[in-house]
């Protein structure tokens, strides 16, 4: 993800408080949100036979990256939904 810096940081952080302004978002619900998010539990997609997961979200975990690297097609360990 691109980073912003200096004034063109500036510009959207006052975009985003004129946009939450309209329509009536605190600070503190925003919080809230990205907080339910982050302890909110994601299905798993993917699982090996040793039981290791990954639920699909971030960077492939070592467990997978290693098979994938040995050959093994990722969709192998995909679960079925």
């Amino acid at each position: 993800m691109e980073q912003l810096e200096g004034e063109a940081r500036e510009r959207l952080i006052r975009w985003l408080r004129r946009r939450m302004d309209e329509y009536g978002i605190t600070l503190e619900a925003v919080a809230e949100s990205i907080s339910a998010d982050e302890q909110a539990e994601r299905p798993v997609l993917y699982r090996d036979a040793m039981g290791n997961t990954w639920d699909g979200y971030g960077d492939p975990p070592d467990w997978l990256r290693r098979a994938v690297a040995a050959g093994q097609q990722m969709d192998f360990y995909r679960c079925e939904g």
